[in-house]
């Protein structure tokens, strides 16, 4: 690249970093004006759509068809078999974790007749206090060897006690003070600094297996159900983006709900980019000049670490790394390049709600949504309606049919 004043000679290393720096500035600013304004937009249309009510409810206009919940789920309902109660019902069959055998005197001449059973169901909450004696050791060359505490055990409090305290605050929603008291109550002398270190404090294990269990899904999963909806984190808009499959399901916010972001989502917390054969092919698929993609094909098998990296490379490449649409596309590919890279997203089936953000690699719609297709048709006659109706009942037949 040359000088921005216009003469041929080369940019340092230093001035590229500085204008790299400047320009992924630039483009977090552009990204929070971009979601303002759609945050506007979005205010703007649910507005339009009152207004657009009123006036139809003023001019007596047949109003918007209502979208009811989907039937689908409790249409494809098993049957109940019989007269009596529902398959289901009734008390589950709960795991046996100690069997007592009560024994009785019984006369001369008797016969055995097996047991009758009785399963008793108890809670035990109990405050246990060990008092650990560490063997210390002297060695002839003078050294003193401790012998460790057994894992899990950390701060004078063991892991049963953390487990009990962010099940209760994060399901539970239990303040800190009521845990304190409830501990305390079973016996367990312990203050409410030493319940907010438990919640707040050495949580890298429980991130790391957060991710873990990410990746372990999309690399096993045959497919994922994607949804995202609103939320506000640190007082500013956000989107919560879902990701789940058949043994999985994981939770996360961001600022955006764009492709990029979703695929960011979908990286497992990696930060790197790859060019290899999958970036190619997803660039192929957009509009893209043939020119870019022949000269990102030269990065064939590299792997860029950070975002400056990866910029500083599409520099070097005479890429205009200004072109806003052009960007995004190539982050997208170059993250979709790395999701492969990772062993993710094999042969996974996305099935959503049909948004844009989803639609990559292979898209499948959800029944739900699909039906929700034939929920907002108007009929305008007697033959329209059942028509309309029969077809709705062959979509849950054939999910019915799927269930079972």
């Amino acid at each position: 690249m040359t000088s921005p004043g216009g003469s041929n000679k080369p940019l340092s290393q230093k001035a590229l970093r500085e204008l790299v720096s400047d320009l992924a500035g630039r483009i977090d600013r552009l990204e929070q004006e971009v979601e303002r304004l759609r945050l506007e937009n979005s205010n703007l249309r649910i507005d339009n759509q009152a207004l657009k009510d009123e006036i139809a409810r003023l001019k007596n206009l047949p109003p918007r068809p209502p979208f009811k919940p989907s039937g689908m789920e409790k249409a494809t309902q098993p049957r109940p078999v019989g007269p009596g109660r529902r398959p289901g019902r009734g008390a589950k069959q709960d795991r046996v974790t100690r069997e007592v055998t009560i024994p009785i005197e019984a006369p001369p001449g008797s016969r055995f007749k097996g047991y009758k059973t009785v399963v008793r169901r108890e809670l035990v909450l109990t405050a246990e206090v060990v008092r650990y004696r560490r063997e210390r050791w002297v060695t002839p060359e003078g050294q003193t060897l401790v012998a460790p505490l057994p894992a899990g055990i950390a701060g004078g409090y063991g892991p049963g006690v953390r487990r009990f305290c962010l099940a209760l605050h994060t399901q539970g929603q239990v303040t800190t003070e009521r845990l304190t008291d409830l501990l305390n109550g079973i016996g367990l002398s312990i203050s409410k600094r030493e319940v907010v270190r438990l919640l707040t404090t050495d949580l890298e294990a429980f991130e790391q297996e957060d991710r873990a269990i990410l990746k372990a899904g999309l690399a096993s999963s045959p497919y994922i159900t994607v949804d995202d909806t609103g939320a506000r984190h640190a007082r500013r808009p956000a989107v919560t983006t879902q990701i789940g499959g058949e043994r999985f399901c994981v939770f996360r916010t961001s600022r955006s709900k764009s492709r990029l972001n979703f695929l960011t989502l979908l990286r497992g917390g990696c930060e790197d980019y790859v060019v290899n054969e999958a970036t190619l092919d997803y660039l192929r698929r957009q509009p893209v000049e043939a020119a870019v993609i022949a000269r990102l094909t030269k990065l064939q098998g590299h792997v860029f670490r950070s975002d400056l990296d990866w910029l500083e490379h599409l520099a070097r490449c005479s890429i205009n790394i200004f072109d806003r649409p052009l960007l995004q596309t190539l982050n997208e590919a170059a993250t979709w390049g790395a999701i492969r890279h990772h062993g993710l997203m094999d042969n996974t089936v996305v099935v959503s709600d049909d948004a844009g953000q989803f639609r990559i690699a292979q898209h499948a719609l959800c029944w739900v949504h699909a039906e929700r297709h034939l929920e907002k048709l108007m009929p305008t006659s007697p033959k329209q309606a059942k028509a309309v109706e029969l077809v709705r009942e062959a979509i849950w037949c054939f999910y019915r049919s799927l269930k079972l």
